[in-house]
């Protein structure tokens, strides 16, 4: 196959993890952003539906072939990418102007 199967596996798992520890930390600043700013409208709902779905799917992969590096990551980011939504939720509709 390619390179990677040449590389121990320790090796796979150390990359795997570096990746998903700057994917996942990403993340933060935006939750942090959102929850002192009481506010996310400038957030998009599509895409973080969207996104969470797919980490969804990326945690049910990272379980099928028990990667503990995908199963970790995508856990952590699906919290934070669903505390997002849940804060979108909550404080879109506290500042939604009433009906007329």
């Amino acid at each position: 196959m390619g390179r990677a199967m040449d590389l121990p596996s320790w090796t796979i798992t150390v990359i795997g993890s570096i990746a998903g520890v700057c994917t996942t930390v990403a993340f933060l600043p935006q939750v942090l952003r959102v929850w002192r700013m009481k506010r996310a409208d400038e957030i998009s709902l599509t895409t973080f539906l969207v996104f969470s779905m797919g980490t969804s799917i990326w945690l049910i992969y990272g379980l099928l072939v028990a990667s503990w590096p995908i199963i970790i990551a995508n856990s952590v980011t699906l919290v934070l990418s669903l505390t997002i939504l849940t804060l979108k939720l909550k404080w879109d509709r506290a500042f939604a102007p009433a009906p007329s």
